[in-house]
């Protein structure tokens, strides 16, 4: 009689690494229990144990290019002698300066929430996560802007494939961190607007 398998977290993280390297490499289309299975040299039933659907899979892959990128805009965006639009600026083009494929791989993984519904919680939470880590310097609705600015130029650049001009992304957030309100810190700008009379 053949053993229950056990569920084995090592296991799981190297087929995930193992999925990112499937996408990074051929795109989310040639994603596949069988191709994660032979780029992780396991057997296909362990991919499906530990990965019920590629939905599951894709959320966990997700989730791994997630990490700690909040954590990079609450520490890398405040280095001494940077205000916060030279530190954003700055932030982004050293990640867009990284390895391609590796930037590529993460706004795909990301906009593969638009056609896979499982997908768009975990896109959510990276959007939360970024402006919460924004929001004790600027105001959560200030901080929702920045983190659509920076999405935005990120896209301008893979797409067009035109050089990343730090000079203008700067001022560009500047403008949006000047034009916020000066108690949005506290919070204030995000409560509705009441209505006249009241």
């Amino acid at each position: 009689m053949a053993r229950p398998r056990r569920y084995d977290p090592d296991r799981r993280d190297r087929l995930v690494a193992a999925a990112l390297r499937v996408v990074r490499r051929d795109g989310i289309a040639a994603l596949s229990h069988r191709a994660v299975a032979a780029e992780a040299d396991v057997p296909l039933g362990s991919t499906t144990y530990h990965f019920s659907s590629l939905d599951e899979l894709l959320v966990a892959a997700l989730r791994e290019v997630n990490a700690g990128f909040a954590e990079q805009l609450r520490s890398g965006a405040g280095r001494a002698g940077d205000d916060l639009a030279g530190g954003l600026a700055r932030l982004l083009g050293e990640w867009l300066g990284a390895e391609r494929s590796q930037v590529e791989l993460e706004y795909e993984l990301y906009l593969a929430a638009l056609r896979r519904p499982a997908l768009r919680p975990v896109a959510a939470e990276w959007t939360e996560e970024a402006t919460a880590a924004l929001a004790p310097r600027t105001g959560r609705a200030t901080a929702r802007a920045l983190i659509a600015l920076l999405d935005g130029i990120g896209l301008q650049v893979l797409l067009t494939g035109a050089p990343y001009d730090e000079a203008h992304a700067r001022e560009m957030i500047a403008r949006i961190l000047n034009e916020g309100p000066k108690t949005q810190a506290g919070g204030l700008s995000d409560a509705p607007a009441r209505p006249p009379g009241t």
